[in-house]
């Protein structure tokens, strides 16, 4: 079985200050919602937030388990932060305001697409080791969003629902969808070189 470093008091209390916050916000998501339990888990930024608790559930609790092994993968870790950030970019430039809420749904909202967000690349930058990754790991990041893009439009004409307006093949038609579709993958790809050259640059102090 792999080493697993065991974390710090300090890497170990913030994982778990964001693993608890991005918990109760699911879940209190969850509730709210006025969508069925598979359109509530069909949403990309619901399932970022899930895989930020798995991650650092994980990392804490079972650290040598073969998922906990797996989670504290830099890639992973990586991976994740990279998905989260898009998260919050698309919805601050693209998606903010298109739903008018208050209260508790706006706060709700706010930390699923910012706080959360914020919080976890915190974790990234401060605790995730540096000087690992290689600039091919990227190729594997864009595999969870492709797959998720397939699923969409797949199910959506189905059901006659889309998790988002840029993805509305019916509304929009395929080829602006595609289109859409092909913009964010570069940004994908882009923010992920970006975050190998930020993870190469800052090694770890020996």
């Amino acid at each position: 079985m792999p080493t697993v470093t065991k974390p710090s008091n300090a890497k170990k209390t913030f994982a778990a200050i964001v693993a608890i916050i991005t918990w109760v916000t699911i879940l209190v998501q969850f509730y709210l919602a006025a969508v069925s339990i598979t359109n509530f888990f069909s949403y990309f930024t619901i399932l970022c937030n899930l895989l930020i608790v798995i991650c650092l559930s994980y990392t804490l609790l079972a650290p040598a388990s073969g998922p906990g092994v797996f989670f504290s993968s830099v890639s992973v870790q990586t991976a994740i932060a990279l998905y989260i950030f898009i998260v919050g970019v698309i919805f601050n430039l693209v998606l903010r305001g298109l739903a008018d809420l208050s209260g508790m749904a706006w706060v709700v909202d706010n930390l699923l697409h910012v706080v959360c967000p914020i919080l976890y690349l915190l974790y990234w930058v401060i605790f995730v080791p540096r000087g690992v990754l290689k600039w091919k790991d990227v190729t594997k990041w864009v595999y969870f969003p492709l797959a998720y893009v397939i699923y969409s439009l797949i199910r959506g004409p189905i059901v006659n629902w889309f998790p988002y307006p840029f993805l509305n093949t019916t509304k929009l038609g395929y080829e602006k969808v595609l289109l859409n579709i092909t913009v964010i993958m570069i940004v994908f790809l882009g923010a992920g070189l970006i975050m190998i050259a930020i993870n190469r640059s800052l090694k770890k102090k020996r």
